[in-house]
């Protein structure tokens, strides 16, 4: 008989008797695997199907990469995802016809939930090696790109992560419960083999519920490396309700019926659920209070200390230590405690939040943001409700108040500072989202909260805080105010203008126009949602509230940004001569660049709503100064705080790009490039077209604007030009038109559809800029005219020139007497025939090229002479004056022949 009958009994005492025998067995050499008769041979043969095939290719690899994630192998867990997505390849026909399985759809969303978790781990992470931490990234990319063909399978598994036992059999898939199952029978499989019979412990099997009817799953198991765990596998029973007394890190063990949920570090299991613990190191919790403690002050901030000595560690919980604090918190209201160890408590409550951003130069998370707000609201109402409690900075830890009554609390902490950090976080935050997604639009909607709270602190402030805090508080609401326009205190001024328009016309205004004009208002108020009883405009709130800060504030930089605040919320109202001489008294240009790259830019930001404001007015050699500086830069994007040039970026390390990007302005704050560019063009067209016609032949000419003439050469270069499609092609074929005394051509290149939608519809009162500047653009055509064609007139009438141009001839008037007494046009005006008649003293193109001739020669004999003494050795260049004898005379006789023909003599 063979060995197998030999050691085999129907007998349960055999069995037991063998049972014993088999821990010796196993301490010596490995038994000889069995030997099975052709009858037993033929009966294991089977043969599967190709779905079964693949199924079970697909079942080995998700076996694989979980054992890979309990470890946290990540370059193994990337190595089989590859598998599994090559072997999902090969299965596709049989997947297009029965459907996506539902345990590779669990395995998609289990790795997706794994990766995040360990992605988040930001301590684990560091802690990972090179090759692990390049695998997390390579998987969390690949598994985005490849779960979002998986959408709605994955969402409709986590909907209803729980999977009958019934639809498990039916999809063909090997659960994951019994692969955990499998492992845990496997384990105690080995235990048994190896502990001695008769330990206390040991599970003794009954003869009927010992044995399993589903032997289906020993089939997956022939290559296991010990010979005998197969076919003992296959007589033990399966009970996955079993709960093992020990578990290493990081291991799973499922409860039957229940889904495993993806948690990291080590987990407790009680009865039937799961305890999740975290992962990474944590800190050592001090326990709350021992049963029987008596509740005291002493006790409470005894308790606070120990809290908060964790604060800043390494490994330290911050999520626990804001939880132990609430409970704190709570355990102090419920035995009434006192208000000054509540504000107390609060106070640490806003900090640890805040510390939960450890990387300063990151921004907060929206959800850890939104808790500090709240925590700040809390903390400001109870503030508002105990005015008798002294709260600040300057109180000393050692004459703190919390628990006497008799003397007057006395509370540590600056709820400005929490506030000024709440707005900073907010602010990169903003940075730090894209500004074209609906995701800012969600943000941005948050800032009205920022701004209740800032007003709030203000009414605290007030009656209770100093002087420099105030004027902190004071910039603070300023700087949410002064870029935002005033759109009520808009319709108050276009009615104000009405009534006096009508006022000057001599018109009486009625009884029914008045309520015409209050019914007009109040529904332009009630659209807005905004009423007349709401309090002072911006105007007046930006002017007391600086006015204030010049007047207390101690610190030069407060000081700055207010003025260049009220300077900026001036110019964005039309107000221009009152941010012209606000500017220039207080001398800000001079010392501006001594200061701190952000008040740079917020002075940049400055002069361009200045230049804005001047070309709305009309003021368009003002405007043309202002912008000036910025524009011909190059760099208007750097220099506004509105992106980094990518020319630039290679002049910087990575800390300097990213202070850079935390000096951005949020987008909600941007200044439109295209519409500065635009105004900038413009300025130096109606500047520089009547003065390159003035000074054709000068070879002293100077340019007004080099970018404006760099934009000329660049369309005279090309080779065939086409209707304009871009802003600068529109203004450059509107200087050409002007150039030629075309107005009306300049016009309509200027003002169009295409224009008004990218640049004279973003104003305010755009028609009353289109108007403004088709007159602008009559004048200076007018003048360029002049300036071209006045050697062909001897003269010409002032009612002729009125109907080329369309305006009246009190404008004609005007412009050719400014001409006249500024000497750039040699005429005279003829008051009863309206005539302007032309001298004949400008010089012939003969004497044009004759006098460029004589300043050339005239600086070829200047430069000989330098390097004649160079070389000579005698005063040299530094020794002289910048101009020679030679070149003096010259210019002396250049300038007596000029003034000799416009003399007449």
């Amino acid at each position: 008989m063979s060995r197998f009958f030999a050691t085999g009994s129907d007998s349960e005492t055999e069995s037991s008797s063998s049972g014993e025998q088999e821990p010796a067995a196993t301490k010596g050499a490995p038994k000889q695997p069995f030997l099975l008769s052709d009858d037993e041979d033929d009966a294991k043969r089977v043969v599967r199907s190709a779905r079964d095939k693949r199924f079970d290719e697909l079942t080995n690899i998700i076996k694989m990469m979980r054992n890979a994630m309990k470890i946290k192998d990540m370059t193994k867990v990337l190595e089989e995802f590859e598998n599994l997505g090559k072997a999902f390849i090969k299965a596709k026909g049989i997947i297009d016809k029965e459907g996506i399985p539902r345990f590779y759809t669990r395995i998609l969303a289990d790795t997706e939930t794994f990766v995040q978790e360990i992605w988040e781990d930001r301590e684990g992470r560091k802690k990972m090696s090179k090759n692990n931490s390049r695998s997390l990234s390579g998987l969390r990319q690949k598994l985005r790109r490849y779960n979002r063909d998986f959408e709605a399978e994955i969402k409709a598994y986590r909907e209803n992560p729980v999977v009958s036992e019934d639809e498990r059999e039916g999809s063909g898939e090997d659960s994951e419960s019994d692969d955990d199952a499998e492992v845990v029978v496997r384990g105690d499989l080995k235990k048994k083999l190896r502990e001695p019979q008769g330990k206390e412990g040991d599970e003794e099997s009954d003869s009927d519920g010992m044995w399993s009817s589903d032997s289906s799953g020993s089939d997956t198991d022939d290559s296991d490396s010990d010979h005998c765990a197969p076919l003992a596998f296959r007589f033990l029973k399966k009970n996955t309700e079993q709960k093992p007394t020990k578990k290493s890190k990081g291991r799973r063990v499922r409860v039957k019926g229940r889904e495993d949920p993806e948690v990291e570090g080590e987990e407790e299991a009680d009865e039937g659920g799961w305890k999740q613990v975290r992962s990474g190191a944590s800190m050592e919790k001090p326990k709350m209070f021992v049963k029987g403690t008596e509740i005291n002050h002493a006790v409470v901030l005894k308790k606070l200390v120990e809290i908060m000595q964790a604060r800043g560690k390494k490994g330290t919980d911050r999520i626990g230590q804001v939880e132990m604090l609430n409970e704190l918190n709570h355990i102090s209201e419920q035995h009434n405690l006192g208000p000054a160890t509540t504000i107390k408590i609060k106070f640490n409550i806003t900090s640890s939040l805040f510390d939960y951003n450890s990387n300063l130069a990151a921004c907060m998370k929206p959800e850890m943001w939104k808790k500090s707000l709240t925590s700040i609201e809390d903390l400001m109402e109870t503030l508002f409700d105990h005015e008798e409690i002294a709260v600040g900075d300057h109180i000393a830890e050692e004459s703190e108040n919390v628990g006497d009554p008799e003397k007057q609390y006395r509370v540590r902490g600056c709820i400005l500072s929490f506030v000024e950090r709440m707005d900073e976080e907010f602010t990169k935050i903003m940075q730090n989202t894209d500004a074209h997604s609906q995701e800012y639009v969600t943000q941005l909607r948050n800032e009205a909260q920022v701004c209740t709270i800032i007003n709030r602190l203000q009414t605290l402030l007030e009656q209770r805080g100093t002087p420099d805090e105030i004027c902190r508080c004071y910039l603070r609401r300023i700087l949410h105010t002064y870029y935002k326009f005033d759109f009520k205190a808009h319709r108050k001024q276009q009615l104000e203008r009405q009534r006096l328009e009508k006022r000057e016309q001599n018109e009486v205004i009625e009884e029914t126009d008045e309520v015409q004009d209050k019914e007009e208002m109040s529904k332009s108020e009630r659209d807005q949602g905004e009423s007349e009883s709401e309090g002072e405009s911006s105007e007046a709130l930006v002017d007391r509230l600086c006015k204030f800060i010049y007047a207390r504030d101690r610190t030069d930089r407060i000081r700055t940004c207010a003025i260049l605040c009220h300077i900026y919320h001036h110019a964005l109202h039309d107000r221009c001569y009152q941010a012209r001489d606000l500017m220039l008294m207080s001398h800000l240009q001079d010392n501006i660049q001594h200061a701190d790259p952000p008040v740079q830019i917020l002075y940049n930001r400055t002069m361009v709503q200045l230049g804005l404001c001047a070309f709305r007015q009309g003021m368009i050699k003002d405007s043309h100064n202002a912008l000036l500086d910025i524009q011909s830069s190059g760099r208007a994007k750097e220099l506004l705080g509105q992106g980094l040039l990518l020319r630039t970026m290679a002049e910087r390390n990575a800390e300097q790009e990213k202070l850079e990007k935390r000096r951005q302005m949020p987008f909600h704050q941007h200044v439109n490039l295209e519409l500065l560019e635009c105004i900038y063009l413009v300025s130096a067209m109606l500047l520089e077209i009547p003065y390159m016609a003035a000074h054709e032949f000068d070879a002293r000419r100077r340019m007004i604007s080099k970018q404006f003439h760099h934009q000329l050469r660049v369309s005279e270069r090309q080779p065939l030009l086409g209707p304009p499609e871009s802003m600068r092609e529109h203004v450059v074929a509107a200087s050409k038109a002007m150039k030629m005394g075309d107005w009306r051509t300049c016009r309509n290149f200027i003002i169009n559809e295409k224009m008004n939608g990218k640049v004279w519809d973003l104003f305010p009162e755009g028609n009353h800029v289109q108007e403004m500047l088709v007159g602008k653009i009559k004048e200076e055509s007018l003048r360029t005219y002049l300036f071209t064609y006045s050697s062909v007139y001897d003269s010409i009438s002032l009612l002729t020139l009125a109907d080329m141009f369309e305006v009246d001839q009190t404008v004609v008037h005007s412009v050719v007497s400014k001409m006249i007494i500024n000497e750039e046009l040699m005429a005279s005006l003829d008051e009863p025939t309206h005539t302007v008649v032309m001298h004949r003293t400008e010089p012939t193109g003969l004497q044009k090229l004759a006098l460029q001739l004589a300043e050339k020669l005239g600086s070829l004999v200047e430069n000989n002479e330098r390097v004649f003494d160079s070389k000579q050795g005698s005063f040299g260049y530094f020794g002289r004056d910048q101009k020679g004898p030679f070149q003096q005379k010259q210019a002396f006789a250049g300038r007596g022949y000029r003034q000799g023909f416009r003399g007449g003599d």
